[in-house]
């Protein structure tokens, strides 16, 4: 499910996709059983919080790897591999909610920005503030050569969540 705001989409990790990382993933081993800690793991599945005690994977994904196989890009050097947290099972997954998903971001992020060729364009650093990031993203969808954003934590580097242009 994707949820529309100004002139871009929030996309979670697909349920089709989930349905084979949770198998394999990225990197081609079979993905970590982990239980919910009370810090609330950011999961890619639904673009919420783990509830504490919830069953988890950790596994490795490749983000821009999957968005160039879908639309023929190549992401060449720019191929990121990195850990993401899932549910366990796809039915506890409730899916994402409407709009930029504030409870995945406690700390500052950075903006990717591709185009179309998967080539990175650019990057910026935002604050936590659903608004703030709001705005960056407008900003860079203006730009015509912006094909896809992606969400990344500056302490980590992991990747949180991807964003593309609305049309």
């Amino acid at each position: 499910m994707s949820t529309v705001t100004t002139r871009f989409t929030v996309h979670p990790i697909a349920p089709a996709v989930l349905a084979g990382l949770r198998r394999t993933d990225d990197a081609g081993r079979p993905p970590v059983p982990v239980r919910g800690t009370t810090g609330g793991e950011p999961l890619r599945c639904c673009l919420r919080r783990a509830e504490p005690g919830a069953d988890l994977l950790l596994l490795a994904y490749a983000p821009l790897r999957r968005w160039a196989a879908e639309t023929g890009a190549d992401p060449g050097p720019y191929d990121e591999l990195g850990p993401v947290y899932v549910h366990a099972r796809a039915a506890d997954c409730p899916g994402a909610e409407p709009g930029y998903p504030a409870a995945m971001h406690r700390g500052d992020r950075v903006l990717r920005a591709y185009d179309r060729d998967g080539r990175i364009l650019r990057g910026v650093l935002v604050e936590p503030e659903p608004a703030v990031a709001e705005e960056a993203l407008d900003a860079m969808f203006s730009d015509p050569l912006v094909a896809v954003v992606h969400v990344r934590a500056v302490a980590f580097g992991c990747f949180q969540h991807e964003v593309r242009r609305a049309d």
